[in-house]
């Protein structure tokens, strides 16, 4: 039988505070209070893992064993098939870099060009399909994991459409619809999206 995490506080493995909220409105009607890792003043571990289950468990087990509560963590990103399974758990680094003054940051439009142009370099019947993927990690204290994975099928169009949602959504089309990811209402996609599927696998797992 699965292990559960039951009523009571959970770590968020987040400095974000846009993600602690999303994932605390989930998990609120099943009586589990969320904090994050950064309001612990828990530091971010490096994400050297070579898959999206693998960054995420080290994000877990980080936060469970500096806090001492059982933590919870996701990594996603976007899988490529024709360009082998790339950006994948290097969806966030392709948007890398430096801006004035030294100063780091993320440039997306950067990044879908960079996916775009190698699509492209690949010619007109390159192989367009691709899919969101999300892992969730729980990490209790003492050692013990649960990992549950999501995904969603698509196609990548050019060039962007759409003022909503972040990243790659732009230029995602998710299968069955013909709007990209930031073209649809809000609500809807999180209803559809790769994040959605992992934590009705979770939920299931946990609560039902």
């Amino acid at each position: 039988m699965t292990r559960r995490i039951g009523a009571g506080s959970l770590v968020i493995a987040t400095h974000n505070a846009g993600k602690l909220k999303e994932i605390s409105a989930l998990l609120e009607p099943f009586g589990v209070g969320c904090l994050s890792a950064g309001s612990l003043g828990l530091p971010e571990p490096a994400e050297t893992g070579t898959s999206f289950a693998a960054n995420a468990m080290i994000k877990a087990r980080a936060a469970a064993e500096g806090s001492g509560l059982v933590a919870l963590a996701d990594d996603s990103g976007l899988s490529v098939g024709a360009l082998d399974g790339r950006p994948g758990v290097y969806t966030a680094d392709w948007a890398e870099r430096q801006w004035f003054e030294g100063k780091p940051g993320r440039d997306w439009f950067m990044a879908m060009g960079k996916v775009e142009g190698m699509l492209q370099a690949l010619g007109p019947d390159a192989d367009r399909a691709c899919a969101f993927h999300c892992v969730l990690a729980i990490a209790w204290p003492d050692g013990e994991s649960a990992v549950y994975e999501g995904s969603v099928p698509g196609t990548l169009t050019w060039p962007p459409r759409g003022k909503s949602g972040f990243g790659y959504d732009p230029v995602f089309v998710p299968e069955g619809r013909q709007q990209t990811f930031a073209e649809i209402d809000a609500e809807e996609k999180h209803r559809i999206s790769h994040r959605a599927d992992a934590f009705a696998r979770l939920v299931a797992d946990q609560f039902e």
